[in-house]
């Protein structure tokens, strides 16, 4: 019988490939759905060690789905990779390790899953920072089947995996009327006024929001000179808070906001969802726990792991309510550099990040080979998937 050590050597044995591929990946930055080096070369691993490879999935170029079957009956295991980069500063995320993580735990689980029964899939999910592929993988049920899912994302200390915030991204356009602002301000319908009144009211809304929401934004339009009145402005927010049904209040709040604001300055409004909507991070907390007790067990002082706390918004979140999932925090950097910076980047890029990327492959192997092995594991899992599957399953793509 297969055994946990011997996973482990696998991963060790591939670490070489595993090194070269999330070099290569961050050495050739892709946007999201435009990863085609990136997914290529994570394709081409999967099928050497065995894996079938559909891909494209769901029309998304870059998407695919690995999948080593059993001869056996027994549980779907599903292993999520990430590898889009961000505009201009490359791969600031470290999604380069993320997905070579998932692509390194799946191929020590392989042997396991041969001997024990079921199904391991990885799945290639492009486009995590804009239009996440999870979202409309989740959509079309891809993940309804699984028994858990498990990533790990990189970062400058261990966490648990903790919460992530519901998120809708929408975009308030007016449509007003241009004038000469000196020569003739009374002929025109002022579309950036409708913008300001829409930013002040959503201020004032701050006061009676709960702790948990978000609500930020930028205007993306604003005119084209001071002496036209805007014809046409525009704005973008985020919306978050902890739970999707709340943020569904939220986004119909501000809608309000934003027809009273074209109702004052007499514009017309358009509103639109300009990225995916993600859901909430449900943490299975047994997942969590048996992804800590490894990292114990393989010498992380249990002092250093830190308390999740909200992180903002991850289309993970779209999976956790379709299965159980995590997103814990594996330390790559060793100086505190925050995500989305050229300081986390330049350093996710040392020797000693590849290093913590085999070290983090094995937690995310270790971890599914003990829900797999370890009597009434699974099934307590499950239980807890069931407990916390508060509403129906349906689609919040909204495009």
């Amino acid at each position: 019988m297969n055994n946990k050590q011997a996973v482990f050597d696998t991963i060790d044995t591939s670490s070489a490939e595993l090194k070269e591929i999330a070099v290569y990946i961050a050495q050739n930055p892709e946007l999201g759905n435009e990863e085609f080096k990136a997914s290529t070369r994570l394709k081409q691993s999967l099928a050497e060690h065995g894996f079938e490879v559909e891909a494209p999935v769901l029309d998304i170029e870059t998407a695919f789905i690995g999948t080593f079957r059993s001869e056996k009956p027994g549980p779907t295991v599903a292993l999520l990779c990430e590898y889009d980069a961000l505009p201009e500063i490359g791969h600031a995320c470290g999604h380069h390790l993320i997905c070579t993580m998932s692509l390194g735990a799946a191929i020590g689980l392989k042997n396991a899953i041969a001997e024990l029964g079921g199904m391991l899939r990885v799945y290639g999910t492009p486009a995590e920072e804009t239009r996440g592929a999870k979202v409309t993988m989740a959509d079309a049920g891809l993940f309804d089947d699984c028994d858990f899912a498990l990533m790990a994302h990189p970062y400058y200390s261990f966490q648990k995996s903790g919460s992530a915030l519901a998120m809708d991204a929408i975009q308030y356009e007016f449509y007003g009327k241009s004038s000469h602002a000196a020569a003739s301000p009374e002929a025109g319908v002022n579309a950036l006024d409708a913008v300001l009144l829409l930013f002040n009211a959503i201020n004032a809304l701050r006061q009676q929001t709960r702790s948990d929401a978000r609500i930020h934004g930028i205007i993306n339009h604003g005119g084209v000179a001071a002496n036209i009145i805007p014809d046409y402005a525009s704005a973008q927010f985020y919306i978050r808070s902890a739970d999707r049904p709340y943020t569904d209040k939220l986004v119909e709040k501000i809608r309000r906001i934003a027809e009273g604001a074209a109702l004052q300055t007499g514009c017309e409004l358009k509103v639109s969802n300009y990225e995916y909507s993600y859901d909430e991070l449900i943490t299975n907390e047994t997942l969590s726990e048996t992804f800590t007790r490894n990292l114990i067990e393989s010498g992380v002082d249990a002092n250093v792991i830190e308390a999740p706390v909200n992180g903002g918004s991850a289309d993970v979140g779209n999976v956790s309510t379709r299965c159980p999932a995590i997103h814990p925090y594996v330390q790559v950097v060793y100086e505190r550099h925050e995500l989305h910076s050229i300081g986390f980047r330049d350093l996710a890029q040392k020797d000693e990040a590849y290093e913590a990327m085999v070290f983090g492959a094995k937690i995310l192997a270790g971890t599914a080979y003990d829900v797999l092995t370890v009597p009434g594991l699974l099934e307590k899992v499950r239980e807890e998937f069931m407990q916390n599957a508060y509403r129906e399953k349906g689609s919040v793509t909204k495009v």
